[in-house]
């Protein structure tokens, strides 16, 4: 049988998946993603609407009390075997993908690599739901510290790391003992169907997962009557801060906590002390994996300006070995999300280049590609120097000492991720310490994740975080109860009358 429904001929086809069923939508609406360089249909798609969203979220509330009563061994043996699923059947989405949003298939992979561990750690996570008792401070008073699951979850997964955030964005709800919708990404409907389809399949009670997709001109009203559903207590949503602003006024018009992973600025320091070749590695890898399509991108590269010319050197160096070969087809980081995208990463550097910025290597746009990018002497004023370009630039801003790259570092709205290198471990650790930033790193890449630790961003890069014991917090009720034990040498009422 197509478990996975792959489509007839070369198309793909995807469904909504509500109450353990694969369904169209009910109008037989569909709407088509399309490869943005032949125009040709990738994926026809099932358009949801605001009525199945609701049976969504209605589903998933009736499967709250079967999986939330479900012991934790039994959750943790379902995520173990959704993530053995993404093991065995990973291939299929390496090719979806591929061709939904031009994902190389190293970059899918590697997304299935962090999805397991994802997996494994919730499956970890399920044995930390409980209780704590202790004494209180009246005598024969006991406080109870309950976790306990906090309803239906609502999770909204992008398109650039598609495996990675869908899975995260239902991981740690479902080991917490919530149901979850997931809502996914117009640009990668399939992809995010066969995320759901995985899990489900691993053995989740029917509704305990939904899968909800939409046309884009859809995507308000859907949103608006999952959110405004009365069964649905959390969100947590990964993508632009545009979009998070919106979620976020949403959810606070019905007072639903959210969880906000949102765009990034990601700065890597080099001090004049640094090993110049690691840095130089590091940095092409954050600066263009995946032709810089992660919210933990470097996209600042502040170098002191006594090493600022070798160091430079040497990343352009890496920069020319990734470069996409228009005759042979060869694209070794993948292509952007559309030729619009290119064209406006293209149109920053234009725009730096007209205030002062040299272009070292790269540059050049070749519909949804965009070579790798070093730019050098970039400045405040500039639009690269504040906007997140989510594409293959590494702009390069020269400072005096390491004061002033702290204070580059922190000259951004955003606050994801920020690294530095130095050869004094102490001193970097001490300049790590005052990065406005959730995530920081010594003598490492900004594009790293453990999913045993905590995942978030500080400023316009949002609240809330992803991962490890974090999760708790953000996935469950903490309740507060008071035992006293009844007073001896009292009467019941109406004895010894």
């Amino acid at each position: 049988m197509n478990t996975f429904g792959f489509g007839r001929g070369s198309v793909f086809e995807a469904h909504l998946f509500i109450n353990g069923q694969s369904l169209s939508a009910p109008s037989g609406g569909t709407f088509d993603r399309r490869d943005p360089l032949s125009d040709n249909v990738v994926t026809r798609a099932a358009a949801g609407g605001a009525p199945e969203a609701l049976s969504a979220a209605d589903a998933a509330a009736h499967a709250f009390p079967v999986w939330s009563e479900t012991p934790a061994e039994a959750r943790a043996s379902v995520l173990r075997r959704a993530s053995d699923t993404f093991a065995a059947r990973g291939e299929e989405v390496v090719a979806i993908a591929a061709e939904e949003i031009g994902s190389s298939p190293e970059w899918t992979r590697f997304n299935l690599t962090i999805a397991r561990r994802i997996l494994d750690q919730a499956a970890d996570l399920c044995a930390l739901i409980g209780e704590e008792v202790c004494d209180g401070p009246a005598a024969g008073s006991t406080y109870i510290l309950a976790r306990r699951p906090a309803g239906v979850v609502l999770g909204i997964a992008p398109w650039n790391a598609a495996v990675t955030l869908a899975t995260r964005a239902v991981a740690a709800p479902l080991a917490c003992g919530n149901t979850v919708v997931l809502k996914g990404s117009e640009l990668c409907p399939k992809t995010h169907e066969w995320v759901a389809r995985c899990l489900s399949e691993a053995g989740l009670p029917p509704g305990a997962l939904n899968y909800i997709t939409n046309a884009p001109e859809h995507a308000g009203e859907v949103v608006e009557a999952l959110i405004a559903h009365p069964a649905i207590r959390r969100v947590n949503f990964t993508g632009s801060t545009r979009v998070g602003r919106e979620i976020a006024q949403t959810a606070a018009q019905h007072l639903k906590p959210c969880l906000l992973e949102l765009s990034g600025k990601g700065t890597m320091i080099v001090l004049a002390d640094a090993d110049i070749e690691a840095a130089a590695e590091a940095a092409a890898h954050a600066c263009f994996f995946n032709q810089g399509q992660i919210c933990m991108s470097t996209e600042r590269i502040v170098v002191d300006e006594r090493v600022a010319d070798v160091f430079v050197a040497r990343l352009a160096d890496h920069a020319r070995a990734l470069r996409h070969d228009p005759e042979t087809g060869a694209r070794p980081l993948g292509a952007l999300i559309s030729a619009q995208a290119a064209l406006r990463v293209r149109g920053l550097v234009d725009e730096a280049m007209a205030r002062g910025a040299h272009l070292v290597t790269g540059g050049e746009v070749f519909n949804t590609t965009l070579q790798p990018t070093v730019l050098d002497h970039v400045s405040p004023g500039m639009r690269i120097y504040s906007e997140e370009a989510f594409g293959p630039v590494a702009a390069v801003v020269r400072v005096g000492d390491a004061d002033e790259a702290l204070s580059i570092a922190n000259d951004t709205e955003f606050g994801l991720v920020a690294s530095v290198f130095s050869a004094d471990v102490a001193t970097a650790t001490e300049m790590a310490r005052h990065f406005e930033v959730g995530i920081a790193h010594v003598n490492g890449s900004t594009v790293y994740d453990d999913p045993a630790m905590p995942f978030g961003g500080m400023k316009a890069s949002g609240h809330g975080r992803f991962g490890g014991s974090a999760a708790l917090h953000e996935f469950t009720e903490l309740q507060w109860i008071t035992v006293c034990e009844p007073r001896t040498g009292t009467t019941r009422s109406g004895e010894g009358r």
